[in-house]
Parts: C-alpha cells; sequence; structure tokens
C-alpha cells in the first residue's frame, strides 16, 4: 500500500496547480509524488473544490461525540416539535 497524504496536504497541493497555475510535472518532481498521482488529487479537486478528498471513514473519538451529540441534539428537536404540535391539538379540541 502507498504511502497515505491528508486533506488538507492534498488540497494545498491542488490550489497551487489549480489556482496557483503550477504545472503538475513541476509540483511532482518538487515534492516526489507521482504526477499520475497528483492528476487523479486534481481532477477529485475540480469535481468538488468544497470537500474534495473525503476520509477513510475513521473519524477521531472526539469529533465521533460530537457528531452523535449533534445527532441527538436534532432527534429532541424534532420529539420537542411534535409535543407541542400535540399538546396545541389537544388544547383546542378540550374546548
Amino acid at each position: 500500500m502507498g504511502k497515505v497524504y491528508d486533506q488538507a496536504y492534498k488540497t494545498e497541493i491542488c490550489k497551487r496547480i489549480v489556482e496557483g497555475g503550477e504545472t503538475v510535472s513541476f509540483v511532482s518532481k518538487e515534492i516526489g509524488i507521482r504526477d499520475t498521482t497528483i492528476y487523479g488529487w486534481v481532477s477529485r479537486y475540480r469535481e468538488n473544490s468544497e470537500k474534495p478528498f473525503v476520509g477513510s471513514g475513521h473519524i477521531k473519538p472526539e469529533d465521533e461525540a460530537f457528531e452523535k451529540l449533534q445527532r441527538e441534539i436534532k432527534e429532541l428537536k424534532e420529539e420537542n416539535e411534535i409535543l407541542k404540535k400535540a399538546a396545541a391539538y389537544f388544547a383546542k379540541n378540550q374546548k
């Protein structure tokens, strides 16, 4: 298996090429990464420059905990909305 580069590094390299006007061959020789690898990165970057490099699916424990809390907050907000609507419905029908 080849070396793994993080998302920030790949994005930096792509910005040098796409926005900075440097050539793939120049950057490839400078950093010692095959040009075919960099062409793949640039292709993905051009398709979606906001989030071009999706991770491996493994996230840090603190990020996982944060995402879990975000999901829980969303679920609780949805439950509150349902309860508010139910309370309003029953209050209206009590008269």
